[in-house]
């Protein structure tokens, strides 16, 4: 089933035709309208009448965190204050958070999208979808909830925590599609099995999550552990929220709105745009957005693009699976290492838990890294002999994966913290030890 078929469905040439008008329009509509853009614009000599073919959205200037942030709160709105219906931000964790806000049209659009990807992966007026995104300032709870609504599926909107209350909830109101962070998707199904809950007996037929890194492997655990699909979903508050790209039944790659949002890959070093199919830094572009136009704005993810007609029939193009975020990478003795690899590393043995917390220290001046991951109850309780040997297959799977020796501490199962959102990985304390 397609949502929008002409939007989703749309010839190459039509869409890219579509995609230059609207990308001058909102050029336009930026310069004249947030004091940023004009004067980024003018001191790099640039009008929006420079922009007279896709490419030349490679004139214009990129758009960082940190200039959103500058202009902390309302000072990338394109619109008076009072046309601003509603106001997100990011968690803020590095400093000030970045403002998203949104007019009443903006709202719709964001629904529009929702709700195509809702349906990518099944979902349809007949669904009861238990969305375990956060509300509040977070985009992730909204976002899915404006979606789904616009389908006229049920919503639960039982946002984050209460653990126990979100199994009984599935059970007892027969929850066809649920929406979690993997991590969180993960602690629910081993809290179900606690409670004595077979997942089997639920009535799921479908999980969407995002809103963190995964691996294959961990959609793997979530399916298994659900015995129900997974699809991914991306989106960023700076941009909309959730919504700017989602995975069809063919889970093969993420589905971009590109008639909403014009992406871009770039070296991250070089600023240049790569091509298709090359792995580089994601860059976003709002083409329809009225409240806050952001123009190349740098994601930080890293991944690629793909052009051409899936199998499910839609021409939208396709962004493969994020594979690590330039801030999120560690440098660890000279060698570039994404949580992710740890992460494959670490699924493809038996008998451990999918909780597992990476800490970099550097006691004197040599970085040391140690992985800390539970061991099942089976595992644990096996001689010390056996365990002695599991730590060092786990320490030569990591070595292979990312070329370094790592410290393995296999710890008792339940004893690393939990997360009921974006689940902590990485805790690196150089910065402290300088």
């Amino acid at each position: 089933m397609i949502w929008n078929k002409e939007a989703e469905c749309m010839p190459q040439d039509e869409k890219e035709e579509l995609q230059l008008k609207r990308l001058q329009e909102v050029v336009k509509r930026a310069y004249e309208n947030v004091p940023f853009y004009k004067k980024r614009f003018d001191d790099n000599n640039i009008k929006p009448e420079d922009i007279k073919t896709l490419k030349d959205i490679e004139k214009l200037p990129l758009t960082t965190k940190d200039d959103l942030r500058e202009a902390y709160p309302f000072g990338m709105f394109a619109v008076p204050r009072k046309e601003i219906v509603e106001v997100h931000t990011s968690s803020g964790t590095t400093g000030k958070p970045t403002v998203s806000g949104y007019t009443k049209k903006d709202i719709e659009t964001w629904s529009e999208v929702m709700a195509r990807g809702l349906t990518m992966f099944g979902a349809t007026e007949d669904d009861i979808i238990q969305n375990t995104h956060g509300y509040g300032l977070f985009t992730g709870g909204f976002g899915v909830h404006y979606g789904a609504q616009n389908i006229g599926a049920t919503v639960i909107p039982i946002s984050t925590g209460q653990t126990k209350r979100q199994i009984e909830i599935m059970k007892d109101f027969d929850t066809s599609i649920l929406i979690v962070t993997p991590s969180y998707g993960l602690y629910l199904a081993e809290v179900a099995e606690e409670e004595g809950v077979n997942t089997e007996d639920l009535n799921l037929k479908a999980i969407g999550f995002g809103a963190e890194m995964w691996t294959k492997e961990m959609r793997q655990e979530l399916e298994n552990r659900f015995n129900a699909p997974a699809y991914n979903i991306y989106g960023l508050t700076e941009i909309m929220g959730p919504g700017v790209g989602l995975e069809c039944q063919e889970k093969d790659g993420l589905h971009i709105m590109e008639d909403h949002f014009y992406p871009e890959i770039i070296d991250s070093e070089t600023l240049e745009t790569l091509g298709e199919g090359e792995k580089g830094e994601l860059v976003l572009t709002n083409l329809t957005r009225h409240g806050m136009p952001i123009l190349r704005f740098r994601t930080k993810d890293i991944t690629a693009l793909r052009k051409g007609k899936c199998d499910c029939g839609r021409t939208l193009i396709k962004m493969d699976r994020i594979t690590g975020r330039t801030d999120d990478m560690l440098k660890v003795r000279g060698v570039a290492v994404f949580p992710s690899q740890i992460e494959k590393a670490l699924l493809k043995i038996d008998g451990l838990e999918p909780h597992y917390q990476i800490i970099v220290t550097r006691p004197q001046h040599m970085d040391i890294m140690e992985v800390r991951v539970e061991a099942s109850p089976e595992l644990f309780s096996d001689e010390v002999k056996k365990l002695v040997g599991i730590k060092k297959n786990i320490e030569d799977y990591i070595h292979n994966e990312i070329g370094l020796r790592v410290n393995v501490t296999l710890v008792e199962p339940k004893t690393l913290p939990r997360s009921e959102g974006k689940a902590v990985r990485v805790i690196d304390k150089r910065k402290f030890d300088d």
